[in-house]
């Protein structure tokens, strides 16, 4: 009987080898490999930057009133008092612009968010961040009676830092600490709290209640650029202190102690993420409402594609999340003509599905 041979073991990779000389994966500089997904960087950001002006373009050029695509060009490019004129400068382009920058802050305050708390689930809206910024904002115009933006806009952040310091103490409190499952239950709970107190405010005053019904389910529409320039100075500094922060956060997701041994100070580098958070998600709901969602899903899909390194998944949830929202609201227009559906209900109703997928698929729903 001969005795069965074995193939030869493959050899084992030279660990004292300098690194230049290892093997590597096969993968060119610059490109990523995720899941089952392979891209490059770089042409990823293009095709966000594309895929983003092509939702611009089609926010201008579609709407609930039909208007022939090369009128639409004639009024971009001519005169901007004839009837079709109006429509296109006075509300198409203001409302495309509007969700370019909610979606933008909404995308980067997610991404931020779950970084930080190293939190799966963790969203503006899911949080209870939306909800404080809409109470203090609702308590502003419906109780202080403010019409101006630079007055109810302070309130709206004042609303969002309480409610997250809110949630999150809540979410610490008994056994084990702040677990995933806690700190959304806190938040979820918070944010009924909050949107029950606020209605029963906003029921005080008919104007008050017909604007908050118009306002809370998150809309673009309505707006225009003044109000978009006002807001746009918040907006831009939290978005330089959230981008700022992508390489602190990089060494945050390998634990406290191996952060701070590389130096970096935990306590600023979250202080500046609850500011960057604040100011963001304060702004976009001042202007746009409570949008839910999008802060949830845009950052787990650049990351499920690009990869968890955040010098390169800020500026993508930056890029993308505003193509989720301009896709909800052209979606809104359209599907509903002559009426409209308010991007916020679209993208909840995109989003919900995705958030019980992936709570199901991370086994984190032990309710």
């Amino acid at each position: 009987m001969t005795e069965k041979t074995r193939p030869p073991a493959p050899a084992a990779a030279d660990l004292t080898a300098p690194p230049g000389d290892r093997p590597r994966s096969g993968l060119p500089a610059g490109r990523l490999k995720a899941g089952r997904f392979q891209v490059g960087r770089p042409a990823l950001l293009a095709g966000a930057l594309g895929l983003l002006g092509l939702l611009c373009l089609l926010s201008i050029a579609v709407g609930s009133r039909q208007i022939p695509l090369d009128q639409v060009l004639r009024a971009l490019t001519g005169p901007r008092d004839t009837e079709i004129g109006t429509i296109v400068w006075d509300a198409r382009v203001p409302r495309t612009v509007l969700g370019l920058l909610a979606g933008a802050a909404l995308g980067l305050g997610g991404a931020v968010m779950q970084a930080l708390t190293r939190n799966p689930l963790a969203d503006p809206g899911l949080l209870g961040v939306s909800a404080g910024a809409a109470f203090a904002l609702m308590l502003a115009v419906g109780v202080a009676g403010m019409t101006s933006l630079y007055g109810y806009v302070w309130f709206a952040f004042a609303g969002a830092l309480v409610a997250t310091v809110a949630v999150y103490v809540l979410g610490g409190l008994g056994r084990g600490g702040q677990t995933p499952v806690k700190l959304a239950l806190a938040g979820i709970a918070v944010t009924f709290l909050l949107e029950s107190v606020t209605r029963g405010v906003s029921l005080i005053d008919p104007q008050v209640l017909n604007r908050y019904r118009f306002w809370a389910s998150g809309s673009l529409a309505g707006q225009n650029s003044t109000t978009i320039m006002q807001v746009l100075p918040f907006l831009a500094v939290g978005a330089v202190l959230a981008l700022s922060l992508a390489p602190a956060l990089n060494n945050l997701a390998l634990g406290d102690d191996v952060a701070a041994s590389l130096g970096r100070r935990l306590r600023l580098i979250r202080l500046q993420g609850v500011v960057a958070v604040t100011l963001l998600t304060g702004a976009a709901v001042a202007v746009a409402g409570p949008i839910v969602f999008v802060g949830l899903v845009v950052p787990h899909a650049v990351r499920a594609v690009s990869g968890p390194d955040q010098r390169w998944l800020l500026p993508l949830a930056a890029l993308l999340a505003p193509c989720l929202l301009l896709a909800a609201d052209i979606a809104g227009r359209v599907v509903a003509r002559p009426e409209e559906i308010d991007a916020g209900i679209v993208a909840a109703f995109l989003g919900a599905p995705f958030f019980i997928a992936l709570v199901r698929r991370r086994r984190l729903a032990e309710l």
